[in-house]
């Protein structure tokens, strides 16, 4: 089991005498998910930090305001949405739900504060992960040009997922989609033509399928130079 536990995402650089120690400190809680069942609802209050550690779920997110969805698979070993344990607003903006049998490991947000309290390689762990998000999402409030699809779309669907993220999907109307990027319906459709021509996404009406997010995601900053 320590291996496993190694190989999450906050618990790396821990040693084993450490993990050890939490194991018999700590109350970790161990849950099985048959396919299709729901890890957590949008909106839920995260009261605890969650990870996958067997299976895969896949994971929805929805614009509050416009009808355009994000989906993504994200397979074992993976962390919850450890954004949601702290500020303001402390529910989770997505949906999770088992993709056949999915094994999730939980904390009691308590537990898992009084642990960042203890140890340093946790903290770092979790100060990262914060930091990574809170950059990202300054990169791309700043980098976006004036007119530019591409960019626009991919700073979104980049804040979004993680570099493990596979089978992304975007469900949208061409309304909501061009509303969300601030782009003009024509502008979008050129740019979806551009990126299905370069095997980026696959569209089907009212869906579009990234094929390749790491290629995706590059598109921008090779369209930008």
């Amino acid at each position: 089991m320590f291996e496993l536990l190694m190989q999450l995402p906050l618990f790396q650089g821990v040693s084993i005498d450490t993990l050890s120690r939490l194991v018999e400190k700590y109350r970790l809680h161990f849950l099985k998910y048959q396919d299709g069942e729901t890890v957590v609802a949008a909106g839920d209050a995260c009261t605890h930090v969650r990870f996958i550690v067997s299976g895969e779920v896949r994971v929805t997110t929805c614009c509050r305001r416009l009808n355009v969805k994000l989906s993504q698979t994200l397979a074992a070993p993976h962390v919850l949405g450890p954004d949601s344990l702290f500020g303001v607003d402390t529910t989770y903006p997505f949906t999770a739900q088992a993709v056949g049998s999915c094994g999730v490991m939980q904390m009691a947000k308590a537990d898992y504060v009084t642990l960042l309290q203890t140890d340093k390689v946790f903290l770092f762990n979790i100060l990262n992960y914060l930091s990574r998000g809170a950059q990202l999402l300054t990169s791309s409030v700043l980098g976006v040009g004036p007119s530019d699809v591409c960019e626009r779309l991919v700073h979104w669907v980049e804040a979004l997922t993680t570099r493990t993220s596979r089978e992304v999907t975007i469900d949208y109307t061409q309304k909501d989609l061009c509303t969300l990027l601030g782009v003009q319906r024509k502008a979008l459709l050129i740019t979806l033509a551009e990126m299905e021509d370069e095997g980026l996404i696959q569209q089907s009406q009212h869906r579009m399928c990234i094929t390749h997010l790491r290629r995706f995601i590059e598109r921008a900053r090779t369209h930008d130079a």
